[in-house]
């Protein structure tokens, strides 16, 4: 029916030339924070999820990838879709979780339910992918850190009240801790363990 058949269009026209696009996208932002970059394939996810969440799904989730989605996107279309394009598994616990996708405006979870990794493997961490309403045109934030010459600003529309709180306790773990990576539309914000991140007095 009209479920079935969401979860099996609207990924990428070109698996691998598409993918590497994307994964070169996020890495740039991921080295260099706040800096905000776009996805170009024409891809159309199933809601809640935007395009540049559904092209980070298609790129980095595959079947040795567990990954937790917020409720909303739990009980759309959307776990369909990626066990249909990706074969990842999808995990009700966070800690277990590789990627974990939050659709916009849904509550923050608390960051230390997800993997924060280890002192020796720091990697086998939880990429949190978090969906807002716009990556400008919100709260000025400062961010400073490997990646950034001096500081930079960014002010995404939307970020969860609690964010920076839990944002300066996660960055206290390095080098343990999740990575974030902010979206809206086919815009992407890499943020990294290693970032600082302050608010901005109005």
């Amino acid at each position: 029916m009209h479920s079935k058949t969401e979860s099996l269009i609207g990924g990428f026209p070109d698996a691998v030339l598409n993918s590497q696009t994307v994964f070169r996208a996020l890495m740039d932002c991921l080295a260099h924070p706040g800096s905000t970059g776009s996805v170009l394939p024409a891809i159309v996810p199933p809601a809640p999820l935007s395009i540049a969440a559904g092209a980070i799904m298609l790129t980095l989730c595959d079947h040795d990838t567990p990954v937790w989605l917020s409720p909303a996107m739990a009980q759309s279309d959307v776990s369909a879709w990626l066990s249909f394009h990706c074969g990842a598994p999808l995990t009700r616990e966070k800690s277990d979780a590789r990627f974990a996708f939050l659709d916009k405006g849904a509550a923050l979870p608390p960051f230390g339910l997800f993997a924060a990794g280890t002192q020796d493997y720091p990697d086998r961490s939880t990429t949190l992918v978090i969906e807002l309403d716009a990556l400008d045109g919100g709260r000025a934030l400062t961010l400073s850190g490997p990646g950034i010459r001096d500081v930079t600003q960014i002010a995404p529309l939307g970020l969860p009240d609690s964010f920076l709180h839990q944002w300066t306790g996660n960055r206290a773990l390095f080098p343990r801790g999740i990575d974030v990576v902010l979206v809206a539309g086919r815009q992407i914000i890499g943020l990294p363990r290693t970032t600082k991140i302050s608010g901005l007095e109005a």
